[in-house]
């Protein structure tokens, strides 16, 4: 199973209509999935802490919060005065 697959699998299985069922407890999975949900944060837009946790809602109502300390712990968000910006994950070229 190469790299892509392995990923549509591993989303599949925590997403459902665009939505996140659950964050995933082994860390090679839910990376996969934070890489995902990072996508909808424009690179080198600074977003206050009320847009971005509206974003994450969208995605997990029950724990938007953890999602966005995941995303600050792994790097792909930071973090400096209230507001945040996206600093990993895949673009689109």
């Amino acid at each position: 199973m190469d790299l892509d697959q392995r990923r549509e699998r591993i989303l599949s299985a925590f997403l459902r209509d665009g939505r996140l069922t659950s964050i995933p407890a082994r860390a090679a999975k839910r990376q996969v999935v934070l890489e995902h949900i990072v996508t909808v944060f424009e690179p080198g837009v600074k977003f206050p802490e009320k847009e971005v946790d509206a974003a994450l809602r969208a995605f997990y109502e029950p724990d938007w919060v953890s999602l966005r300390r995941h995303l600050i712990d792994t790097g792909l968000m930071a973090r400096e005065d209230g507001l945040y910006w996206r600093t990993g994950g895949y673009v689109e070229i």
